[in-house]
């Protein structure tokens, strides 16, 4: 069979990576494929129709420690008086493939769990994982705990709509196990790339060179080749890249060669590989970055990348009695407002009652309970955000931007009760700030408030961050996820103590910016000037904020754009 769909690209480089992980499983330890649509399904039927022989499990994310890890069957081992034990899912997947849906979202302990069962277990048990990622932002993650442990990460995000695609059919006749181990060079190629790339896992070195058998197996040979150690680059190293090479400036990288450059590259291609003038790790970190998307080489070269993204970009997690969505149980007593978990606790005294038959043969208690059978429920919940809108209400901003930054206030409040959020409004002008509107969900209270919101006289902007900056660490301390918005042109021009003076007002907000951002904030700042200028780009910086320059948005715009940058709050 040939595939009929694209012939390079993401689907391409996917369709590979999953047939080497069906060569070998049990060393590439599994694969994520982030973006959700037709590409991606098939491709994950295909992978489950060519693993028959092995088995094949779908974790739901809600699953209970019993079942993934195994336990005590309670409704058999009361009716039997001894204790028997059911299969853990973990079991049943032994040698096989464990696919994970929607694992951007999966618990942390979960996670944890699966990563604890993946390094404990024998490599000739080992089952892969298959990871599908439905994340839409870039911290939008799988758990990288789960992450290091396979060897690709396929993005399909962008992939086109195909017809007719076809599973590629290689002959097999040669294992991984036949291929001859990397020879010291290839291994020091590889090793050069993923510094380059600023990767400093030693696991993806290791799934590098077993990908690079793996390859060699796949179009049976049994030495590797460059273009083993290629492809090994680009399906495992390119992913996982979190920085540019140092002499690799960003727009070579991310610019696609001309047309008259593609005609020389292949007209000299078959000199240059006969005559091996570029080093072999040269020619490896060249085939990984030719695999980066332009947009992910931009985000690596902006810093948006980090080696250790947490998943979710979620908010504040809280642990809670009654609430949430639920956790396993824990040992303890119900009380507090601590809820009884009823079938854990007779799941903890099951094995013992045989025991306590022999101690108490009297007893006519259908099941013999202690204090240390007892377990709880517990609950996790999203803290609910506050919105902090910080609005220059100075004669240089209150006519072109109180209007906007009342609807703006207004639209937001418009959906609080779905996304448990609050808004705040402080406004400062004159000589110094004011908070107008405390912490509220209330539209009527706000709609009062901003009837009379004052405009005009100087810019106090470090008296309106300073505030700014209280208002917030008092909702951090009440357990929310404070959200600070800055609406300015950055004119400060009256110092903290009130006196006016430009260059004092400016060291004043310099400083109230810095310690904003050693508080470790969430801040956005609108840049409100016609035209905008470095002042308020420079306070941005300073407070470690997202900067925004909107010199012709209106209430709708404004909202869009604090939504946007503003953390994802799930609903409890």
């Amino acid at each position: 069979m040939t595939s009929d769909g694209p012939s390079d690209g993401p689907l391409s480089d996917a369709l590979l990576a999953a047939q080497l992980l069906l060569l070998a499983p049990e060393v590439l330890g599994g694969i994520a494929l982030r973006g959700a649509g037709p590409a991606r399904d098939w491709l994950t039927l295909q992978l489950q129709e060519l693993a028959a022989e092995r088995p094949w499990r779908r974790m739901p994310g809600h699953i209970e420690d019993e079942r993934l890890l195994g336990g005590i069957d309670l409704a058999a081992s009361l009716a039997s008086g001894t204790p028997v034990r059911q299969t853990g899912l973990l079991d049943e997947v032994q040698t096989g493939f464990l696919c994970v849906p929607m694992a951007e979202r999966l618990r942390e302990d979960l996670a944890g769990k699966l990563v604890q069962a993946m390094d404990g277990m024998e490599r000739a048990k080992a089952f892969a994982l298959v990871l599908l990622d439905d994340g839409r932002e870039i911290d939008e993650r799988p758990a990288a705990s789960l992450t290091d442990r396979i060897a690709f990460i396929c993005d399909l995000s962008g992939v086109a709509p195909f017809t007719d695609l076809l599973w590629p059919d290689h002959d097999k006749t040669i294992s991984i196990s036949s291929v001859a181990p990397a020879s010291p060079e290839q291994c020091e190629a590889l090793a050069q790339t993923a510094a380059a790339l600023g990767i400093d896992d030693i696991r993806a070195l290791l799934f590098a060179v077993n990908a690079a058998k793996a390859h060699a197996a796949l179009y049976s040979r049994k030495i590797i080749a460059d273009e083993d150690l290629a492809a090994a680059a680009r399906l495992v190293l390119a992913p996982r890249a979190v920085q540019l090479p140092m002499d690799t400036p960003l727009e070579e990288a991310a610019e696609p060669p001309s047309e008259t450059q593609q005609t020389d590259h292949s007209e000299n291609q078959a000199e240059n590989s006969k005559s091996h003038d570029a080093p072999l790790e040269e020619v490896v970190l060249e085939a990984a970055l030719a695999s980066i998307p332009e947009d992910v080489l931009a985000a690596i070269a902006e810093g948006r990348i980090r080696k250790s993204t947490a998943s979710g970009g979620t908010g504040k997690r809280t642990q809670s009695k009654l609430r949430g969505r639920p956790l396993g149980a824990r040992p303890g007593v119900p009380r507090g407002g601590a809820r009884l978990a009823l079938i854990d606790s007779l799941r903890a005294a099951a094995p013992w009652q045989t025991i306590r038959r022999q101690n108490e043969p009297d007893a006519q208690r259908s099941v013999l309970m202690r204090k240390d059978d007892l377990r709880v429920r517990r609950f996790e919940e999203r803290a609910g955000s506050v919105t902090v809108f910080c609005v220059d209400a100075s004669g240089s901003a209150a006519a072109a931007r109180l209007a906007e930054a009342k609807g703006a206030v207004e639209l937001i409040l418009a959906q609080a009760y779905v996304k448990r959020s609050e808004v705040a409004l402080i406004a400062f002008r004159g000589e110094g700030a004011e908070v107008l509107l405390p912490p509220t969900r209330s539209l009527t209270r706000a709609r009062r408030a901003l009837a009379g919101l004052p405009g005009g006289g100087g810019t106090p902007l470090a008296s309106g961050m300073t505030l700014g900056l209280q208002i917030a660490e008092s909702v951090s301390a009440r357990g929310r996820t404070p959200f600070l918005v800055f609406l300015t042109d950055g004119s400060a021009n009256i110092a903290l103590d009130g006196s006016p003076g430009r260059a004092q007002a400016r060291e004043d907000a310099q400083a109230a910016a810095k310690t904003i951002a050693r508080a470790g904030i969430e801040t956005i700042l609108i840049d409100i000037s016609p035209r905008p200028r470095p002042d308020a780009a420079d306070f941005a910086e300073a407070m470690l904020a997202r900067y925004l320059p909107l010199p012709m948005a209106d209430a709708v715009a404004l909202e869009k754009a604090v939504s946007a940058a503003q953390p994802q709050l799930a609903p409890a």
